[in-house]
């Protein structure tokens, strides 16, 4: 298992713990020097707050965790491919690298819809490895929402 890998496991926990409170099942870490500081899922409809996505409290949790706003030297690693806001944070926060597992082709802004951690008209851009677990993140997914519908 690589480093990714295992990371990515641990965001997947935080997304089941959201599928199980009924949550849409998102879940996300921020590791520095090797040692998660942080670990959110998606709690809009808890909170109910539409900033509540698991990336934003994630990052919230980490600039509280390092006593700074600029994550450098951070890795945030996300089940789902980003949304707008979540891309915008991840640019805003400085963080180093973002790791997701599954595309999102109807709200992704790192690759599928647009891509925003990169784009050079930015003073920032973020180093991204997609396809981590992939398949384990999508099922995820597919499995909330199919049981949504029924």
């Amino acid at each position: 298992m690589t480093k990714d890998e295992f990371y990515m496991g641990k965001a997947l926990h935080e997304a089941k713990i959201a599928y199980n409170v009924g949550e849409i099942p998102i879940g996300a870490i921020i590791v520095f020097e090797k040692k998660v500081i942080a670990s959110a899922y998606n709690l809009r409809e808890t909170l109910p707050c539409a900033t509540a996505h698991a990336e934003v409290l994630a990052i919230e949790k980490a600039c509280r965790a390092l006593s700074r706003w600029r994550l450098s030297g951070c890795t945030l690693y996300v089940t789902v491919e980003p949304c707008s806001m979540c891309a915008g944070a991840i640019v805003n926060s400085r963080l180093d690298r973002l790791v997701y597992g599954c595309d999102d082709p109807k709200g992704g802004a790192v690759h599928s819809l647009f891509c925003i951690v990169n784009n050079p008209s930015l003073n920032h851009q973020v180093s991204v490895t997609s396809g981590i677990r992939e398949e384990e993140c999508s099922q995820l997914m597919k499995d909330f929402f199919r049981q949504r519908r029924q």
